[in-house]
């Protein structure tokens, strides 16, 4: 037999080879389904199990996840601060050698402009005892070099036939021409550094600053050479905690912590072979220990060329410190958990045993024994439940009865319900009934002679129809204005012509256009209510409806007593409510509520009234909008 979920993980593993045309959703269908089997073996192991699962899972994993996490972002940290450490120390001698090789700059600068030195080097010079003399004379290359620990040695190299070579000054050979680092000094006022060999020091090899220096005034120029104190460069490396090497542009150690390797060409280093060395951060192997290389770049001013700073460390030794404590703190954290799974085991032994008496308490409940009684105290949650099961069983007895008890309530409840019911039934209004009572007063009152009297009966019987017929969906203008006529004919009726008359003023081109129902008729209600009341002789209600670039414009005017500003402000209050009022103004509220639902929140309406100049309100809707209705 294949072992549980192998089927599924081959279909899975089909679906992402492309072997099978098994689609996405049946994939996680088959997924859930596994989970839905785990799931419930997991519903089959005992609690005490259960326990040690969930500890494995909740604690155990997470503990060692973040453990593993912990150490490796504490080793990556001393890591980064052993890089950093390396960045400084480098970042330390880079100004240490910059002001190190300062010093011969400057001096060459010194020497460029030196009139003494000019005249001397351009002389012709009649004898040997005129050149001895001048020699004697010009002692700035021994000041210099008695001045300053960094300068181990000057000499000027100079095509003048007259001299004599000695110790400083020496004259220009084909074999001196031919070498490197004079050609290198044929750009005139750079200066090149190399490891130069010294032929008054035994030829000896130095870093030496080379410079061409120009004469103008006797269009003719030497080359300065300028050895610099081997003593000088190893102080600043000597001390260095990493392997640290000062190197040439020709890849030549010219000074290290190792003195041994001073001279030696970098490839010489076996983990150097083949390798060109820029700026910037290397990781490589170098005796099978991992290990960070370091490169900065130092380039002094006025130079063609400068020195590249290396350092090197093995990553081994600095997180050995922090591997050992990962180490103790895995030892401890294996401690904890071993500690903890024997308490748990404690503590699942001791529950499980509560829990399985109360199971064998809800086992005799199930078989209809109503007399059971759980004897678990405490009040943790096990306790808790056994003081529940206990009221559970009394309240099953006292609900038992209960039923019985509301099954009669319930009885008599439905009898009732059917009584009103039919009451109901019995007290509605049959529409047609009401409409047919209606025409036959209006004929009744056509035949005796009233017209009038007919002619309002067939509007009321009109407006009632109409309001009755009116449903959620969209009517035409023209239907809403037609209510509101009958209902303003039947109010002048009321009140009197001489009290109450209206003019209407409606766009031709607007009555073809629909809208919700009941959105007008509520604010010409409100004018006539509320704005006529007081009203005792030539009341108006003016009514005025225009279309412009699809904004219906609607306004409805009285020339009632009008409103305070306070009272206005109560109004405005009051239709903004989301809640209905108390003695507010229903019809208005709702108006506004419904346009600024369908229409937006600007279309609500816009109300403008004075005290003793009546009441104007107001609204605009867009007729091409999307009505949300």
């Amino acid at each position: 037999m294949l072992p549980v979920g192998y089927r599924f993980f081959t279909d899975v593993l089909s679906y992402f080879n492309g072997t099978t045309k098994i689609t996405p959703n049946e994939v996680y269908t088959m997924l859930y389904r596994q989970i839905q089997k785990i799931l419930s073996l997991l519903d089959n192991i005992r609690l005490k199990k259960k326990l040690f699962i969930s500890f494995i899972a909740v604690a155990f994993v997470p503990i060692v996840i973040v453990g593993m996490y912990l150490t490796g972002q504490f080793r990556d940290h001393v890591l980064e601060q052993a890089t950093e450490q390396s960045y400084n120390n480098v970042e330390r001698i880079k100004s240490q050698l910059e002001d190190v090789l300062q010093r011969p700059i400057d001096i060459s600068g010194i020497l460029m402009s030196d009139n003494q030195l000019s005249t001397l080097m351009n002389t012709q010079y009649a004898s040997t005892y005129e050149v001895v003399e001048a020699y004697q004379n010009y002692q700035d290359f021994k000041e210099f070099i008695k001045l300053y620990s960094e300068i181990y040695n000057i000499r000027f190299y100079m095509n003048n036939p007259t001299l004599l070579n000695n110790w400083e000054f020496i004259q220009l050979t084909k074999d001196i021409t031919d070498t490197n680092w004079y050609n290198y000094s044929d750009q005139s006022g750079f200066i090149y550094w190399g490891y130069i060999p010294d032929e008054t020091k035994r030829n000896q090899s130095f870093v030496s600053l080379v410079r061409k220096v120009e004469f103008p005034l006797y269009r003719s120029n030497g080359v300065l050479v300028m050895n610099i104190n081997p003593e000088a460069l190893q102080n600043i490396v000597r001390q260095e905690t990493f392997d640290t090497y000062i190197i040439d542009s020709s890849e030549i150690i010219v000074a290290a912590k190792d003195p041994k390797l001073v001279g030696t060409p970098l490839s010489d280093q076996h983990f150097s072979v083949g390798h060109h060395w820029e700026v910037g951060q290397y990781e490589m192997d170098i005796d099978g220990e991992p290990s960070r290389i370091i490169i900065e770049e130092v380039k002094p001013q006025y130079s063609q060329n400068g020195f590249k700073i290396m350092s090197i460390f093995t990553i081994d030794s600095i997180v050995d410190g922090a591997n050992r404590i990962s180490k103790d703190g895995l030892m401890i954290m294996l401690i904890s958990i071993f500690i903890s799974m024997v308490l748990i085991y404690m503590t699942s032994s001791l529950l499980s045993k509560r829990i399985l008496s109360l199971v064998k308490n809800i086992h005799k409940l199930s078989t209809g024994d109503l007399t059971v009684t759980s004897t678990i105290s405490g009040t943790d949650e096990v306790g808790l439940l056994s003081k529940q099961f206990n009221n559970m069983v009394s309240s099953i007895r006292d609900l038992m009865e209960r039923v019985r008890v509301t099954e009669n309530q319930r009885n008599q409840l439905e009898l009732k319900q059917g009584e009103i019911k039919l009451k109901m039934m019995a007290s509605q209004i049959n529409p047609h009934f009401l409409f047919n009572a209606l025409e036959s007063i209006r004929m009744h009152a056509h035949m005796k002679g009233d017209k009038e009297l007919a002619n309002i009966v067939r509007m009321l019987g009109k407006y009632i129809r109409k309001n009755l017929e009116v449903g959620s969906g969209l009517i035409y203008l023209s239907d809403e204005i037609e209510v509101i006529q009958y209902y303003l004919v039947i109010q002048q009726f009321r009140f009197g012509q001489e009290r109450l008359t209206f003019d209407l003023h409606i766009d031709e081109t607007a009555v073809d256009v629909k809208l919700p129902p009941l959105l007008i008729q509520p604010i010409v209600e409100n004018a006539v209510v509320h704005g006529m009341d007081q009203v005792l002789e030539e009341g108006k209600i003016t009514i005025t409806v225009k279309l412009e670039d699809q904004m219906l414009h609607v306004s409805v005017s009285d020339n009632g007593d009008g409103m305070s500003p306070e009272r206005l402000e109560e109004v405005m209050q009051a239709i903004n409510q989301s809640e209905e009022q108390e003695g507010g103004r229903i019809g208005l509220r709702n108006v506004h509520q419904r346009l600024m639902m369908i229409y937006g929140t600007d279309a609500g309406l816009s109300i403008h009234s004075e005290r003793g100049k009546g009441t104007l309100v107001s609204f605009s809707i867009n007729t091409g909008g999307q009505l949300h209705v």
